[in-house]
């Protein structure tokens, strides 16, 4: 275990902490959903499937404010690089609030996602500051475990506050959450990046610490694992009301069916906590896709063959998509912890280029995916099935990286 420039915070405060700050990405995207049809009547009626644009706009913004915020706090710390960010994040907010036209709504919306960018990018490096191999990976697999429950509930505040307050309230609700974290942050977490490990903010050594990523084999090899995972998570949230309401008939209960959907992760991130340790990282994300594989291969197949309708198709879509998030806590914090162990010298900018550039390239992915919906969820099914498989078949290259 590196020894760290700090005592940090007891385990349980330092997951929950990490939980939150992983969290402002996961809040800001899904908890906006059930403002979406609003927000479309009122600013672009001619054309309503515009709308998703806020929230391809806001992953954008946090993939690239990464790029920004890794090698930031590499240079000037976590604390004060994690501040900056947040503040970024509201002050955006606070300017989407009075937006008076969708195009001024998806600037802003993209400046918050890089001022999100800070949470993420600071919160994934002081975990690696402070730990690394499979204990690391056990951290983030416990506060992914957390963090997952964040988008299980974040359509239901979402719903709640567009009923009873409005869509743009929901800005006032990220600049209040922002608030609070930060707060709880600054109060309790200490520095864990020294003075004499920071890196100067120039040209030089921030090209220098691209490419002593980017040479890395490993984690360019789990940086592609980790977009195709983040590509099928992407497609289901894109296309999740459509298929919801459109297809299934589930109306206004929609965001109840999202949430019983994502707690499964929250299940599966547990069990990862217990088993990464005597298992191993690799071994449970490759379990993880195989099985994914096989499943979505199986329910694509059997949903074309019979075309179910009504209760049986919504219990056979909903039982799905519980394997798909199940699975996917099985990865996500192993995916992370192997790509970022070998470079524990430049974590900063080794967290801002696995969070920047799979993020962006899952949009790529992703998208496509969504804009292929025709009345069924077949489209995102295959989808699904695509990236599992290919997900598992690169994960073939690192057999002798037994983590």
């Amino acid at each position: 275990m590196t020894n760290p420039p700090v005592k940090p915070l007891r385990l349980r405060e330092y997951v929950l902490l990490m939980a939150a700050l992983f969290s402002m990405v996961a809040f800001s995207i899904d908890s906006i959903l059930p403002a979406l049809p609003e927000i479309a009547s009122l600013l672009v009626p001619e054309d309503v499937n515009r709308a998703q644009l806020l929230i391809s706009s806001f992953v954008i913004g946090a993939g690239a404010g990464q790029l920004i915020f890794g090698p930031l706090s590499d240079s000037i710390g976590r604390r004060c690089s994690l501040a900056l960010g947040m503040l970024l994040y509201m002050a955006a907010a606070f300017a989407a609030l009075w937006a008076q036209s969708l195009e001024a709504l998806l600037f802003w919306r993209f400046v918050q996602g890089m001022g999100a960018a800070g949470p993420r990018t600071c919160g994934m490096a002081m975990t690696r500051d402070l730990y690394e191999g499979r204990q690391m990976a056990r951290v983030n697999s416990m506060a992914f475990t957390f963090f997952v429950l964040v988008p299980a509930v974040a359509p239901l505040i979402g719903q709640w506050v567009v009923l009873g307050f409005g869509w743009r309230h929901m800005f006032t609700t990220y600049i209040l959450l922002a608030i609070a974290i930060l707060t709880w942050f600054l109060l309790r977490q200490p520095e864990t990046l020294a003075p004499e490990r920071r890196r100067p903010l120039s040209p030089r050594p921030t090209l220098e610490a691209f490419a002593i990523v980017m040479k890395s084999r490993v984690t360019l090899l789990y940086m592609a694992v980790i977009t195709f995972a983040f590509a099928q998570l992407m497609a289901f949230i894109s296309s999740a009301q459509q298929i919801f309401v459109d297809v299934l008939g589930a109306g206004a209960k929609w965001p109840v069916y999202f949430a019983l959907i994502t707690i499964f992760s929250a299940a599966s991130g547990l069990l990862n906590a217990r088993l990464v340790m005597r298992i191993g990282m690799r071994r449970l994300a490759q379990a993880g896709f195989a099985t994914q594989t096989v499943l979505a291969g199986l329910t694509l197949t059997i949903w074309c063959m019979y075309e179910p309708q009504g209760n049986s198709a919504l219990i056979m879509f909903c039982l799905w998509a519980s394997t798909l998030f199940f699975l996917n806590g099985l990865s996500f914090g192993n995916l992370n912890a192997l790509a970022i162990q070998p470079l524990g010298h430049v974590a900063g900018t080794a967290s801002a280029l696995i969070g920047a550039l799979p993020t962006m390239a899952a949009i790529a992915i992703a998208a496509p995916i969504g804009l292929a919906f025709n009345g069924t969820p077949l489209p995102l099914m295959t989808g699904v099935t695509i990236c599992s498989g290919l997900a598992l078949a690169l994960m073939q290259f690192d057999r002798k990286n037994d983590h």
